[in-house]
């Protein structure tokens, strides 16, 4: 999903799970093409298509060629966790290092990413724990939830 940060990339694959968990409930469904979903994220169906490639890839959705076909998540939302969905996204860091090399010579310079490498560790590893305990049903009901309120309901 070449353009996106990191972080929009995650953003942007959740919302498309979360989607398809929300759209393909029910017995009467329209096809979950790559236009419908963009419409919901407000964004170019090309952007999607990028994004369920990965997302097929990495084993989280199907896609059904032909008439009545369309995208679909490929387990149910509850065994799908976020972890699962980070996981699919190209391995970047959540923390990047600086882009030049800082000066050796320089007390701060010589140590600090040695000293940003292992607290950088530590949080990615605590955000993997906690993405790990979050599926994309928790999401959903979250979602709901929160336009529920938005929206005045009790």
């Amino acid at each position: 999903m070449g353009g996106l940060s990191a972080n929009s990339r995650m953003s942007l694959a959740v919302h498309v799970l979360t989607w398809l968990a929300y759209d393909r409930r029910g017995t009467d469904k329209e096809v979950a093409t790559s236009q419908r979903i963009a419409s919901s994220v407000n964004t170019n169906p090309v952007i999607i298509r990028r994004c369920l490639g990965q997302l097929k890839d990495a084993g989280l959705v199907t896609v059904t060629h032909g008439r009545g076909g369309g995208w679909n998540l490929a387990r149910a939302a509850q065994d799908i966790t976020l972890l699962d969905v980070y996981r699919s996204l190209p391995d970047e860091p959540v923390f990047g290092m600086h882009a030049s090399t800082p000066d050796a010579e320089c007390y701060v310079g010589a140590g600090i990413q040695s000293a940003l490498s292992d607290v950088y560790q530590e949080a990615t590893e605590a955000l993997c724990r906690s993405l790990r305990e979050t599926t994309l049903a928790d999401v959903l009901r979250m979602t709901l939830a929160s336009q529920a309120v938005t929206a005045g309901t009790p």
